[in-house]
């Protein structure tokens, strides 16, 4: 069959990097909003330094994140190629959409949800890993909230330190502190997000026959996943950047350290426990955390509130489109 012959599985590795690439665009705005939206750096320069710093994770963390993705959602006795295929272009049309919407959609979840959509086709509910999908999906509602209190927890923290302090001299110790953080934020976004695209291509490479009888991830998946989400980071999506930066909250240096500390922190914890988190949900629950210390007003709760009804509608609407292109692709093939 076709879907199973050499050139198909090179094609499909290619439509794998694409997804990597448009993930590391569509989410860049993660990476570099707090910094350009409190003007410490500039676009060009901010997606710079977020980039490099993306492809610096390949050397501080192991591959926990993508053995997750590639057996823990779907029983790799059911993922064929198709099903592969029809997972990574639900959630690249998902990501697309959201971009020209300018709204922060996770594309972890967007993934997980094309593997749903096409593995339930194809196996019903027999072929779902339920402990690893229950985990996934719980962390939709706890990785926000996670950002959330440890935003609000460091923003509170220094008002508290620097209440006598003057306000000035505080913006300027933040401004350059922001690098630090936003650097931090960066490789924990690489940590777990460039290796949702690794576990992918492994799972193409296994049920292809490629690694022999033993699931593992050769190095030269790992670096050109972690290179191609650096390069999608440094073409990234100025319309979401403007969502997060300043749809959200107003935020100072001060405000943008402790939103990025906080979402780094908390996505390098789910990195090194192997779960697929969303970077996306993090790093909005830690700026609304952020904004929060201020006044409940300081949020505008009408952005925050169609920013959760994208991640909401995530899951099953990625699912949806790769359960219908499953289905037409097993009449093709």
């Amino acid at each position: 069959m076709l879907s199973g012959s050499f050139a198909f599985i090179v094609f499909l590795i290619a439509v794998a990097l694409v997804f990597e690439f448009i993930n590391g665009f569509h989410d860049a705005a993660n990476a570099i909003a707090t910094i350009v939206s409190t003007r410490v750096l500039s676009p060009l320069h901010a997606v710079a330094w977020a980039a490099f710093f993306n492809f610096m994770a390949v050397f501080f963390i192991g591959v926990q994140v993508a053995t997750t993705i590639g057996t823990g959602i779907v029983n790799p006795a059911f993922v064929d190629n198709l099903i592969i295929l029809s997972a990574l272009v639900g959630a690249i049309v998902w990501n697309l959409i959201t971009w020209w919407l300018g709204l922060p959609s996770s594309s972890s979840h967007a993934l997980i949800g094309g593997l749903i959509g096409a593995g339930l086709i194809k196996g019903g509910l027999q072929a779902m890993v339920w402990g690893g999908i229950i985990k996934t999906a719980s962390f939709i509602i706890l990785s926000p909230a996670i950002g959330l209190i440890l935003g609000l927890f460091f923003m509170i923290l220094l008002m508290n330190f620097y209440r006598q302090g003057s306000v000035s001299k505080a913006d300027n110790i933040f401004r350059k502190a922001q690098l630090l953080s936003a650097a931090l934020y960066s490789l924990s976004y690489g940590m777990n997000d460039a290796q949702k695209t690794i576990g992918i291509i492994a799972m193409i490479l296994f049920g292809s026959g490629y690694l022999g009888a033993t699931f593992y991830i050769p190095y030269w998946v790992i670096f050109s996943c972690y290179l191609t989400i650096a390069l999608g980071t440094m073409s990234g999506g100025w319309r979401i950047v403007k969502t997060m930066g300043m749809g959200i909250t107003k935020l100072q240096p001060m405000g943008g350290f402790c939103a990025q500390t906080a979402a780094g922190i908390a996505i390098i914890g789910a990195s090194l426990a192997g779960i697929p988190v969303s970077t996306t949900h993090t790093i909005t629950g830690a700026i609304v955390g952020v904004g929060a210390t201020k006044r409940l007003t300081a949020v505008r709760w009408g952005v925050a509130g169609k920013i959760v009804w994208t991640w909401i509608l995530t899951i099953p609407l990625s699912a949806l489109v790769s359960a219908a292109l499953y289905m037409s692709l097993t009449c093709l093939d």
